[in-house]
């Protein structure tokens, strides 16, 4: 991490929130914003467009922690989450609501950076596997209508599968056009026909 980092600390108790932020600045070229009151937190968070919310947490409720968890973004960001003691099967709820850190026994100052650095790198890890499922379902949709309309092509020309994909390139090449949005529109037509 070369680059500059904009850091929210999500943190009520003064005085932990220096003692945190003291220990950001030692380990990290940051800017460092503190916010001590959680209501409105989500516009709050959005206004610094951090890269990564650390928040800080005594005794975390369910409720609490959802309204948390949605308020820091964690699908756009990487989310800490700091708690003082084991609270039951909350970590659970916050790792699947996207929290990229989960940590027990409250923020130590000295373990702040490489929690940081964990929680970064397990974000852009996510992100990416989100990122190839999104690519891959959307080929499987493609080629669901891609078959769909080779399927209309063969039945209507009688031709074969190779002749009816030909058929979807050349006219996608003709119209500069890519095979699966001529397949769509073909697809779409043949619907609003039957």
């Amino acid at each position: 991490m070369g680059a500059r980092l904009t850091v929210v600390v999500v943190e009520e108790d003064r005085d932990r929130a220096i003692a945190v932020v003291d220990a950001i600045k030692d380990s990290a070229d940051c800017d460092i914003y503190v916010i001590g009151n959680s209501s409105a937190l989500a516009r709050k968070i959005a206004a610094h467009d951090p890269d990564i919310v650390l928040i800080d947490l005594d005794n975390p409720t369910r409720d609490m922690l959802e309204e948390l968890t949605l308020a820091s973004g964690p699908l756009d960001r990487p989310v800490a989450m700091f708690v003082s003691g084991p609270a039951g099967g909350l970590a659970q709820t916050a790792i699947e609501a996207g929290v990229s850190a989960y940590v027990v026994d409250g923020l130590a100052p000295e373990r702040v950076k490489p929690v940081m650095d964990t929680a970064i790198a397990r974000f852009r890890m996510v992100r990416q596997i989100r990122n190839e499922l999104a690519e891959t379902r959307r080929a499987l949709e493609e080629r669901k209508v891609i078959d769909r309309a080779k399927g209309l092509l063969m039945k209507a020309k009688g031709i074969d599968e190779d002749a009816a994909y030909a058929l979807l390139r050349k006219t996608a090449m003709d119209q500069g056009r890519r095979v699966p949005d001529v397949a769509e529109a073909l697809v779409t037509a043949s619907g609003l026909l039957g």
